[in-house]
């Protein structure tokens, strides 16, 4: 009786190529829902700074638009879509993520300054800025996240230019913005932010490099920030 018993078990027991898996933490994180939960509450933090210093003035136009560039950056975040690998690396993880918040950081904790260009150029500098991370994140679509990840390659409009324009508004409003309201303690910090995205450029890059479609369009398109600068 014990042996028709086993080999009944036998027979229906599942095998191990079809048995029920657990997701892993990948998974998880880009579910699409899971994406879009993460993306909300990261926001939280940048609509409590832009409020605290609305209340307590010092809002200048370079200022404005960094907040506008983070604002399009969480608004596009939370449509955006799911990824078909995201990089495994605690690294980029970390980078990515205090690349990010460290713009949080920013908007928070610069001081007023004081001005050492025109308010012209400064304020210049502001539009352009936020004119080319407008023009960007249309180019890019909702294809965007925090950390390295492949999505849609993007090689239209200003993708046909330079490999992160995102980037290259961001580095426009920084300038600007430290022209307007310079200190040693804001150069500080908009250093350590502009620092941050250099290295996670090269790091997304390497990343996205293991895709043969984008180590073709890096042969296409030379530029990372500015065409025929850098």
């Amino acid at each position: 009786m014990m042996n028709v018993q086993h080999a009944a078990a036998e027979a229906i027991r599942i095998p191990e190529s079809v048995a029920p898996r657990r997701p892993g933490f990948l998974e998880v994180i880009t579910h699409p829902r899971v994406d879009r939960a993460v993306a909300i509450v990261a926001c939280l933090p940048f609509v409590y700074v832009v409020h605290h210093r609305l209340a307590t003035g010092g809002v200048t136009l370079p200022w404005i638009s960094m907040a506008a560039s983070m604002a399009l950056l969480i608004a596009t975040m939370l449509v955006r879509r799911p990824p078909v690998r995201v990089t495994t690396k605690s690294l980029y993880w970390a980078t990515a993520f205090f690349a990010t918040y460290w713009g949080f950081l920013t908007l928070a904790l610069t001081e007023r300054g004081i001005p050492v260009a025109p308010s012209i150029l400064t304020d210049g500098l502001a539009i352009a800025s936020l004119v080319i991370a407008i023009v960007a994140r249309v180019s890019l679509g909702r294809n965007i996240g925090f950390v390295p990840a492949q999505r849609e390659l993007v090689s239209s409009g200003a993708y046909a230019f330079v490999r992160h324009p995102i980037y290259t508004g961001l580095f426009v409003s920084l300038a600007g913005f430290a022209l307007r309201a310079f200190s040693p303690l804001n150069l500080l910090i908009i250093g350590v932010w502009a620092t941050l995205f250099v290295v996670k450029t090269f790091m997304e890059e390497r990343f996205l490099g293991e895709d043969p479609a984008y180590a073709r369009y890096t042969q296409r398109v030379h530029w990372r920030w500015l065409p025929g600068i850098a």
